[in-house]
Formats: C-alpha cells, sequence, structure tokens
C-alpha cells in the first residue's frame, strides 16, 4: 500500500494589521482513496466511513454526500479537459478521531498512469460549514509545485476577500510541505504552512501519532476559535461574510 502517515506542525503568522503568530504538532494522512478498503480491513483503530477510534469518511471531502470521491474527482478534472483514464488518487487530509474532524485545507494530488502528477486540488473549509476547491493543472514534472489565484472564498473572519493565494507544495515523499503565502495590495498579510515526515501506514504507526495527538481534531477547532478571540482582543475588524455557500469550485490557470 502506498497510502502514508505524516507526523508534522502546522504554523500561521499574520503580518498586518498587526502580528500574531501560532505553532501546533499534528499528523495527517495521505490516502491513496483505492485502497480505502484495504486500509479498513488490515489497520487496528482505522474504519472507512464507520466510526473508529480514527476513520475516514467520504462525506468529509467532495460533494459532501457520501458518494464516491473518486467519481467526484474524475468528473470534476475532465470538466476541466485533464485526462481522469488510470489516474491515482492520494488526498492529505487530517482523520476523524472520536468521529469528529475538521480540516481548514485537504488536498488532493492526482497521477496519471505513469506516477506523474497531473492536478492538484486545494479543497479549503470555514468554520459556517461552507467550502471551496480550487483545481490546478501540473505542467512541469518537477518535486516542488507553484500556484496562484486570487480570493474567492471567505475564511477568516479578520481577513478582507480581495487577496491573492500563493501555493507551494512538495510533491509527497518522505516529506510533505503546504505552504499559503496571503497578498494584499501586493502586501504580504499571511504566512501558513503545514509539513511532516512520513511514516507506513499501519496500526503500530497509526496508534503510536494518535497517542502524541489524542484530542487532535478537537484540538484544532478550539484553536481556530482561541486565535480568532485573540485577534478580536488585539482590536482587528471583524469582516461579515456577505454570502452563503455549500461546495463551490473554481478552475485556476
Amino acid at each position: 500500500m502506498t497510502s502514508s502517515i505524516y507526523n508534522g506542525t502546522v504554523i500561521h503568522k499574520r503580518f498586518k494589521p498587526k502580528t500574531h503568530f501560532f505553532k501546533y504538532n499534528i499528523f495527517s494522512l495521505l490516502i491513496d482513496l483505492s485502497e480505502l478498503d484495504e486500509l479498513d480491513k488490515k489497520i487496528k483503530f482505522f474504519s472507512f466511513n464507520k466510526f473508529n477510534l480514527i476513520s475516514f469518511y467520504e462525506k468529509d471531502h467532495g460533494n459532501r454526500d457520501g458518494s464516491s470521491l473518486i467519481q467526484w474527482v474524475k468528473k470534476i478534472i475532465n470538466e476541466n479537459d485533464i485526462n481522469s483514464q488510470d489516474i491515482k488518487i492520494k488526498l492529505l487530509c487530517y482523520p476523524r478521531i472520536f468521529g469528529y474532524v475538521f480540516n481548514p485545507l485537504s488536498v488532493f494530488f492526482i497521477y496519471d498512469v505513469s506516477d506523474k502528477l497531473i492536478s492538484i486540488l486545494y479543497e479549503v473549509k470555514n468554520t459556517f460549514g461552507e467550502q471551496h476547491t480550487y483545481i490546478f493543472k501540473v505542467k512541469d514534472n518537477t518535486n516542488l509545485f507553484q500556484h496562484s489565484c486570487t480570493k474567492k472564498f471567505h475564511v477568516s473572519p479578520f481577513i478582507e476577500m480581495n487577496c491573492n493565494y500563493f501555493f507551494r507544495i512538495l510533491r509527497p515523499g518522505e516529506k510533505i510541505s503546504v505552504i499559503i503565502d496571503q497578498y494584499q495590495t501586493n502586501e504580504k498579510i499571511l504566512y501558513a504552512s503545514q509539513d511532516g515526515k512520513r511514516v507506513n501506514f499501519n496500526s503500530k504507526e497509526l496508534i503510536k501519532s494518535y497517542l502524541k495527538h489524542p484530542f487532535m481534531t478537537f484540538k484544532i477547532i478550539s484553536a481556530i476559535h482561541y486565535e480568532a478571540f485573540k485577534l478580536w482582543a488585539k482590536g482587528i475588524k471583524f469582516i461579515k461574510k456577505n454570502f452563503k455557500i455549500k461546495n463551490n469550485i473554481t478552475f485556476e490557470n
């Protein structure tokens, strides 16, 4: 199996209008979606689409209706003129722990039959239950990929919409690295990153990662609200969300 576990850290650093910084330890899963049934059978403490200590549900991603993620990916990349024949799909995300998860960012890596990366999907969620997926073609066969686009989705209630994202992401290997720089009127206002070191996806490594972070998914949502409170306490303006969505998708150049 090619699915993996990554143990690492998440960092957020805000530069304007006031500085703010936090860092915490996490573990994430890089799941080959074609291996989910096998993982469910072989890995203790892990289940696919049913409750366990650690689990993965298809309804947490894509259309978020419990339908096949593989078919969802194939459909949307076909609509962007990306060949979906014989593709392999890996998803970097947090798992459910005791049935709960919140994924601020999940990343789909799409490979062709020769194991070349052909597309990357950045799936972003906010705490209002909304989701937006930015879809990029991969044009260069390298280990570091860079993408940029305008912000199209309300995430933080303390950042305006008139911003641009710059993504930098490593091809998953022994290490994973995802970096997002956010700019407003050509000034960097936010740096966010997630990194990790790979271990095998087996029962032993999964329980070791869990024991290091037993309440990780609850800590993530708690930390988001705690950091938001600190931003409010620093006097940073609250930005009201003007529209409501469920699952948006944009195809980026």
